[in-house]
């Protein structure tokens, strides 16, 4: 199990690291599963909290969501709705697990894909930094402008990311 992710007794609350909103470059409208803009580093204009359930509130704008990490597919339900709330904009940062089959099921759904480079090191409530974690993350684009965001942060060297019109077509039925 992560550092990161939620332990018996311990909590899941763990914050992303100010460089990878430097390398993004961005400002978002909306930060989707927020502790809170005064405890996080997140550059956004708003916030839904728990308490404002995240899953079923209005979202609008350019959205960031980097949400809670437990549970097995604890990420499923945010990602569908990141991918199907219909504004069409936004960067989701999730565990990269790309052996599990909700991987599968969203990452044909982002415009591009990103992996930073190495594990990031999440911020704890306190500041403190994390050890790395068991895995690694991945960011997945909608829209134009996310997509640009994680060109972006690829061109200053924070990962690799894989812009769909990019990436070539899958093949059909195993031919080459």
């Amino acid at each position: 199990m992560s550092e990161h992710e939620r332990c018996v007794g311990q909590s899941d609350e763990w914050y992303t690291p100010p460089d990878l909103f430097d390398a993004l470059g961005e400002r978002f409208d909306l930060d989707v599963a927020s502790p809170g803009l005064d405890r996080c580093f997140v550059p956004a204009d708003r916030a839904l909290l728990k308490s404002d359930n995240g899953l079923t509130a209005p979202w609008d704008g350019f959205v960031w969501m980097n949400p809670p990490f437990g549970g097995r597919n604890g990420q499923l339900p945010w990602l569908r709705r990141f991918f199907q709330h219909g504004h069409g904009h936004g960067l989701a940062l999730v565990a990269a697990r790309t052996s599990s089959s909700w991987f599968h099921e969203v990452a044909p759904l982002a415009d591009a894909v990103f992996f930073p480079r190495g594990k990031t090191k999440f911020l704890r409530p306190d500041g403190s930094i994390g050890k790395s974690p068991g895995s690694g993350v991945v960011l997945f684009s909608a829209g134009a402008r996310a997509s640009a965001a994680l060109k972006r942060a690829d061109r200053v060297g924070y990962g690799l990311a894989y812009i769909r019109e990019q990436m070539p077509l899958p093949m059909v039925g195993g031919a080459a």
